[in-house]
């Protein structure tokens, strides 16, 4: 997780790319978010660079104004297993997720 966030009710694992867009079930394409964190990454507003720090979108601010506790995690390193490799799969989200739906 990004946050620290140790909370279950609020943590969900994210599917980087989509299952339906040819996603495995495959830990190196899973994050676990909290539950914000996953809507705002599966709808583009908020990605991982290639040294899996958070990006925002400049868009959450364009839309809606706000995002001010958003922008403030940017450059979090993104928390993981060891075992899980999500390079390429964040590749994929960056390419054809982030600032695009």
């Amino acid at each position: 997780a990004v946050t620290g966030e140790h909370s279950l009710p609020v943590l969900d694992t994210a599917h980087i790319r989509p299952y339906a867009d040819g996603g495995s079930h495959d830990i190196d394409n899973g994050l676990p978010l909290r539950v914000d964190l996953h809507r705002l990454f599966d709808r583009g507003y908020v990605t991982f660079d290639e040294e899996q720090r958070l990006v925002v979108s400049r868009r959450l601010q364009e839309e809606f104004e706000n995002g001010k506790t958003y922008y403030a995690m940017a450059g979090q390193l993104l928390r993981r297993s060891s075992e899980a490799q999500p390079a390429a799969a964040l590749a994929w989200h960056r390419d054809h997720v982030f600032e695009q739906r």
